[in-house]
């Protein structure tokens, strides 16, 4: 699900047109674009880039020895029983994506400043829940949901356009044979954890300010909440206890903090303790009914949770910058073998070169970080570390606004020349001005 969303200062709804965002998609075949061999018309907010379509074949979570592929692998088999998914297309209707999960219509994740959009009707799935009905209403009760997902994002080191998201979900009969067979699975659980060298600081599993849902038995949420908390334990063990270095007398440390999630509630998110901080791993809740019914299996309870692999490779790996996901560096390849986890061994680091832009916005028209952005990565790809807003101000008598951003170019495998750096950021100016509309400074 989409777990952890940035909320804007500014909320817009998907039948606002950006500026600039349609005009991202330039040139004779703008009228439609091709994915997977299909032509889908475009209209007023399209935005999606030709670089972000070139990543839709990649799936690195299915290549082999990949440290994303290692990493799904290891969930899955931590959870031999659950139906494992890897492979449904990332096109998904805006009612998928959003209203099945109950999303408020001024939710901030429908604008497009946030979600890449083939056209009003289609777009690219921001989280792995937009398959979550269709897949209960198949008949699967536990399940783990593999995929690429995609938002549009500044750009730094932890930050990218794609990246993967695990769906985990377990539901069960919402009567009392239900219930027994939560309970003995709640006692099977607690006593591994009993003999498990982990500390867990929890919350009430539900409570007055992350309560059972209205139309649930107050007694069956609490013990589906509990049983989420107590396989999610488990995992965290099984992932982090290991590298850790989790013992008797220093055991892995996890602590659970009720949250807020428009598709679940009770509401979690999940903490550990790794290498002297505590780090957000995941989000996590009691289904919402409504989106069960949806389903076509209203007599049923259960629990979901979404996980971002990027985010708990980087830690297990110690791989410190996102784009690496993406290199064909055999020097980064070569580091990684099928099913098991070593840490990165990074092989050079080359200098930065910091290139600004400063431009005027046309009149009346502000543009959005995520349009520069995306604009940015279109031409210049992956050499560019971190893009920066370091000025902006309204001009008191024209009412225009001006803005100045700094780009970091960097690659990751190889030295940058000065002339190759002007070569781009010269592109990256011409594409604003044509694309954009704007004046530069």
């Amino acid at each position: 699900m989409l777990w952890a969303v940035r909320l804007l200062s500014t909320r817009q709804s998907v039948s606002r047109c950006v500026p600039g965002a349609r005009r991202l998609l330039s040139g004779p075949s703008s009228d439609h674009v091709e994915i997977f061999g299909v032509r889908y018309p475009t209209d007023s907010i399209t935005n999606v880039t030709p670089a972000i379509l070139a990543k839709l074949p990649q799936r690195l979570h299915a290549v082999p020895a990949h440290p994303l592929s290692t990493l799904r692998s290891l969930i899955e088999s931590h959870y031999p029983d659950f139906a494992h998914l890897s492979s449904l297309s990332p096109l998904v209707t805006p009612y998928k994506n959003f209203d099945e999960l109950s999303f408020p219509k001024d939710h901030p994740g429908r604008a497009v400043t946030d979600s890449y959009y083939i056209n009003k009707d289609l777009m690219l799935r921001t989280h792995t829940s937009a398959h979550e009905v269709e897949v209960f209403r198949e008949g699967k009760d536990k399940f783990l949901l593999t995929a690429d997902v995609y938002r549009r994002d500044e750009i730094d080191g932890s930050h990218y356009p794609v990246f993967h998201q695990m769906e985990g979900a377990h539901i069960f009969n919402a009567d009392a044979s239900g219930l027994k067979a939560v309970e003995e699975d709640n006692e099977r659980l607690a006593q591994q954890l009993a003999m498990s060298n982990i500390v867990i600081e929890d919350v009430p599993h539900i409570s007055s300010t992350n309560p059972a849902q209205p139309s649930h038995d107050p007694i069956y949420s609490e013990a589906v909440a509990r049983n989420l908390k107590l396989s999610l334990n488990t995992l965290m063990l099984r992932l982090f206890g290991g590298v850790a270095g989790a013992t008797n007398e220093n055991p892995l440390r996890v602590r659970w903090i009720e949250a807020y999630f428009p598709f679940t509630s009770p509401s979690f998110e999940v903490e550990v303790f790794f290498q002297g901080k505590w780090l957000e791993i995941l989000g996590c809740g009691v289904v919402r009914q409504a989106t069960l019914d949806t389903a076509g299996i209203p007599n049923k309870i259960g629990w979901a949770f979404g996980l971002g692999l990027e985010r708990i490779a980087m830690i297990l790996y110690s791989i410190p910058d996102i784009r690496l996901f993406w290199s064909q560096d055999p020097r980064f390849l070569s580091q990684f073998e099928e099913g098991k986890i070593t840490a990165f061994r990074p092989y050079s680091k080359y200098p930065s070169c910091f290139k600004d832009v400063s431009f005027w916005s046309p009149k009346d028209e502000n543009l959005h970080e995520n349009d520069f952005c995306d604009l940015v990565r279109d031409v210049a790809g992956d050499i560019v570390e971190d893009v920066k807003k370091i000025d902006e101000f309204v001009h008191p008598k024209t009412g225009r606004t001006s803005t100045c951003f700094r780009i970091n170019y960097r690659s990751m495998d190889r030295s940058l020349s000065n002339d190759e750096v002007n070569g781009i950021q010269a592109e990256v100016v011409s594409r604003l001005k044509e694309q954009m509309g704007v004046e530069i400074r």
